[in-house]
């Protein structure tokens, strides 16, 4: 039997996780993606291990061993205690000429935050309620904060880099944030999030210069992208009962910390706040 709750994601820089200098075609650095919505995730294993790293710095490898299973260089193979998901984009946010940004997601995407933080209680018209028990706004749904011009026809209309977006209604979207703060955002389609997703990525094209002069050695030109600052996002924890009696404390102080995701630190990439929900 396992306990299960969950964690949450936000980006305080750009965050990549994915292919490193060099290792695809044309020297770009791909995040890794959801096969079906095409939007970024951060593998289990990434949380896991720097969730191990932390735990073996500030307690110790001992304990980091008995949660989370032995190193892949260790000769005992435990199977760990706590288990780790893939991290999916519950928001993230687009530029947008007029707000100056706006959060973005999908039903697919707020249907696995749901199935994740389901037992969550949000407030809907003043009253208490389960995130489960709530209906998953439609697509193209605006939030009341949204800022968009009136088109004809009466629909609203927000501008994108590629082209407009046609508001069909607005409603309240704090339930569907996790700190139930509304933020300007929408809710498209399922097949529109992978396009505008590509829109909202960090880009940047980097060199590698030789030691003693500023001359790009040879091979020394990539392209990274990144997950945006103030993406959030979602993964589920699952901690499987056991008799020891002990208690799974992942930060030496509280459930929230900063952490670093993710490669190219070095350049700035990577801090997050992630914050462990539930018990």
């Amino acid at each position: 039997m396992y306990t299960k709750t969950y964690g949450i994601i936000e980006t305080l820089a750009p965050l990549h996780v994915g292919a490193t200098a060099g290792e695809e075609s044309g020297n770009l650095n791909l995040i890794f993606r959801d096969q079906f919505t095409q939007t970024g995730i951060i593998p289990g294993s990434s949380i896991r291990g720097r969730l191990r790293s932390e735990m073996r710095n500030d307690q110790s490898e001992n304990e980091a061993n008995y949660w989370y299973g032995n190193g892949a260089d260790d000769d005992k193979n435990n199977e760990s205690i706590v288990k780790f998901e893939y991290a999916s984009i519950v928001w993230i946010p687009v530029f947008c000429p007029g707000q100056p940004i706006v959060w973005v997601t999908c039903q697919r995407l707020l249907k696995r935050y749901q199935r994740i933080a389901g037992d969550s209680i949000v407030k809907v018209n003043g009253q208490d309620q389960h995130l489960k028990d709530i209906k998953i706004p439609d697509a193209y749904t605006g939030s009341t904060n949204l800022v968009a011009k009136q088109a004809t026809g009466g629909k609203r209309t927000i501008f994108f880099n590629l082209g407009f977006l046609e508001i069909n209604k607005t409603q309240d979207l704090s339930p569907w944030f996790p700190d139930q703060q509304q933020q300007p955002s929408v809710v498209v389609a399922d097949s529109d999030i992978g396009m505008i997703h590509d829109m909202a990525l960090y880009r940047q094209s980097r060199v590698r210069l030789k030691p003693d002069q500023k001359v790009v050695e040879g091979g020394g030109f990539f392209n990274t992208e990144a997950l945006p600052e103030g993406t959030i996002l979602v993964f589920p924890i699952a901690i499987r009962d056991d008799k020891s009696g002990k208690k799974w404390q992942p930060f030496t102080i509280g459930k929230t910390a900063d952490i670093y995701l993710g490669g190219l630190e070095s350049i700035g990439l990577g801090h997050c706040e992630l914050t462990i929900k539930g018990e």
